[in-house]
């Protein structure tokens, strides 16, 4: 799919996979509308190319608002999420039951607020012509994790949502193939991004040297490659790719 002179919609845009996303789109000829925090946005490197929207992925006002902007610009035609938290909390710990707040919350942003974007995009590009003789109108791409897969102790909650977001995958795909819109996700490994920022060289170095190869963390760059690619790549459709140079995380 051609995205040239159309926009997408980066959530978790104002840093790291987010921010590397909105670039690579930019690149590729698009107009990106980025969604993330106030206060992430506000510290946000400027990016020629991107518009910032203060948006929280699980207020439903706030992201419809965000999709009408990116649509009035030109037709909606990509949409990456990449807005998501990470926890660390046992079923039962030194301190007794995980907190079911935190739970809940980690699975309403990771993924409920990836269905809502999804959802909503999907409203709008499903109402515009197609891109392309075969009925192409757009594609949506969400972020899992290997822990969807593999998750470790302590991460319950994440890999609960992000293998809900999996799940969701080619559910999502079926629904919406009849109306030309393509559903993929990508599940990273373990990516250099600044969730990692608060982690000592010692312990980088051993994460890296997990990794059977090649023998380092991962760059936000080389998902926004992937991304682009998956834009780009109409037959991909339905399907969860892990980035994660053939890592299999361990229990701990």
């Amino acid at each position: 799919m051609d995205i040239r002179d159309s926009t997408a919609v980066v959530t978790g845009a104002a840093s790291g996979l987010g921010a590397a996303t909105a670039a690579e789109l930019v690149a590729r000829g698009a107009r990106v509308i980025g969604l993330d925090l106030p206060q992430v946005v506000h510290a946000a490197a400027p990016v020629d190319g991107v518009q910032y929207v203060s948006a929280d992925v699980t207020d439903e006002e706030q992201v419809r608002a965000a999709v009408a902007t990116a649509a009035d610009v030109a037709p909606l035609r990509t949409v990456v999420n990449c807005a998501g938290i990470g926890t660390s909390a046992r079923v039962v710990g030194k301190n007794g039951v995980h907190d079911l707040a935190l739970f809940e919350r980690v699975v309403r942003i990771n993924l409920v607020g990836t269905f809502t974007v999804l959802a909503l995009a999907a409203e709008v590009m499903t109402a515009q012509e197609p891109v392309d003789e075969a009925g192409q109108r757009g594609v949506i791409i969400n972020t899992a994790s290997v822990a969807a897969f593999e998750g470790q102790i302590g991460q319950a909650a994440y890999a609960a949502s992000k293998g809900g977001v999996h799940s969701m995958t080619i559910a999502a795909a079926r629904d919406l193939s009849s109306r030309g819109v393509r559903v993929m996700t990508i599940a990273p490994g373990i990516v250099d991004t600044p969730m990692l920022g608060r982690v000592s060289e010692d312990f980088r170095s051993a994460l890296a040297e997990s990794v059977p190869f090649p023998h380092r963390l991962a760059r936000p760059d080389e998902y926004a490659q992937l991304a682009g690619m998956i834009v780009e790549h109409d037959y991909l459709n339905g399907e969860t790719i892990r980035m994660d140079g053939a890592l299999r995380m361990a229990p701990r």
